[in-house]
């Protein structure tokens, strides 16, 4: 019985990053996530990473192991403030945040 990713993007305030963020488990695309959506993924059980992209800009990279029938909740977003979103100019590996629920 395959386990299931749930990735949510929602974020209190103003998201400057704004467009579809594509999800990638295990170095592979799985789907896409917009602002406000939830999006549930099968995974197989075992250790896995998990990592968000749009563009240039990227989360930093989680693992995460997942069991028969569990649900792994994680909750994205673009940055939400001006130095952030500056900083990612450069950094472009906080221009997304990704957090375990």
């Amino acid at each position: 019985m395959p386990a299931t990713l749930k990735l949510t993007r929602e974020r209190f305030g103003i998201e400057l990053r704004r467009g579809k963020f594509e999800i990638a488990v295990d170095g592979r695309g799985t789907g896409s996530i917009e602002h406000g959506d939830t999006v549930e993924v099968p995974v197989e059980p075992g250790r896995h990473t998990l990592r968000i992209r749009s563009g240039r800009y990227t989360s930093r990279e989680l693992s995460f192991d997942a069991t028969d029938g569990d649900v792994v909740s994680f909750r994205c977003y673009g940055a939400n403030l001006w130095p952030l979103w500056l900083v990612s100019f450069v950094w472009p590996s906080i221009g997304i945040w990704l957090k375990r629920e």
